[in-house]
């Protein structure tokens, strides 16, 4: 598998609060950024990873994840922009690696359509349904620097908060200055 998995950034991170920026420069970097978010993903588990919970602020997503008849779509979106959202409201647990730990229940639309680029600079556009609409919504807010939690009331969210589980994989980032973390 191409790509080489990062720790991922958890709650508390300014990173996951702060709007990224909107990409420029389709080159080899940027085509190694979404290997390595692929990467981290699948060690992580999940079925989405957006660029912030790597550390990178640019607007970048992964998913891996099925709709609501059960089709396995995979891909990448670079510039997210969510266009339009209908069907009835999805009231599903939902997750994030960046909060590892409990779920919690939290409504959703059932169709949700995403345009941006791919990694070349090409336009696409994806709708999902069911299971991969909860995911292209949640990875797009990631960029807009909001994470699932941030729509729960005060009490879920110090549950879920209170019930994180950190990653033993996960290693912690080497400070940039060369001070010791440890």
């Amino acid at each position: 598998m191409p790509g080489s998995a990062r720790p991922v950034v958890v709650v508390g991170d300014p990173v996951l609060h702060t709007p990224t920026v909107k990409v420029t420069h389709f080159d080899d970097a940027l085509a190694r950024l979404v290997d390595d978010l692929f990467a981290t993903m699948y060690v992580a588990e999940g079925v989405g990873m957006a660029a912030t919970q790597i550390g990178v602020g640019l607007a970048v997503f992964v998913y891996d994840c099925h709709d609501d008849e059960d089709v396995q779509h995979k891909g990448h979106v670079v510039n997210p922009r969510v266009v339009s959202t209908a069907g009835p409201e999805d009231r599903s647990e939902e997750g994030c690696l960046s909060v590892p730990g409990p779920y919690a229940v939290l409504g959703r639309p059932s169709v949700v359509t995403v345009r941006g680029q791919d990694k070349h600079g090409q336009p696409l556009e994806i709708t999902g349904t069911g299971f991969l609409a909860r995911c292209l919504l949640h990875e797009t807010e990631h960029l807009d620097g909001v994470l699932y939690i941030d729509h729960l009331n005060k009490r879920k969210r110090n549950r879920v908060l209170q019930g994180i589980e950190p990653f033993d994989w996960n290693a912690p980032l080497p400070d940039p200055t060369g001070a010791d973390t440890t």
